[in-house]
């Protein structure tokens, strides 16, 4: 099964969101089936076969998260982000700023779903291969 240091490497290639369908291309040679990141403090979950699960507890400051889901304010940072206009830890603040509380990639079907504090989805996107 991948470790976290594996997940590292891949993500140290990363440079802005216009790197990140290559990045997913890396965690599925690893094994990853997908992961959630949450946006507060900025640990993620990675899962893969068999129920296995590593987690990334390495955190950032405390973002705090709006109570309520500005969506398209949202998609505006989103494609600011994918377009590398803007760093991980700005876009987080963004996602924060915006209601986004963590998002969660499936690798196996290719989405990228992002979720307020409630639990809801707010947008569901398809990764790009």
């Amino acid at each position: 099964m991948f470790t976290i240091a594996q997940i590292k490497e891949a993500h140290s290639r990363v440079q802005s969101g216009a790197d990140f369908p290559t990045y997913i291309q890396d965690l599925i040679a690893l094994g990853v089936k997908g992961y959630d990141t949450f946006v507060n403090d900025g640990h993620v979950e990675y899962f893969g076969a068999d129920n296995f699960r590593a987690v990334a507890t390495e955190t950032y400051n405390s973002i705090t998260i709006a109570p309520s889901a500005n969506k398209e304010r949202f998609i505006e940072f989103l494609v600011i982000h994918q377009d590398g206009q803007t760093d991980y830890l700005t876009f987080c603040n963004q996602a924060g700023q915006c209601g986004i509380a963590k998002w969660s990639v499936n690798i196996i079907e290719m989405t990228c779903t992002y979720y307020d504090q409630s639990g809801a989805a707010i947008l569901i996107e398809k990764i790009p291969s």
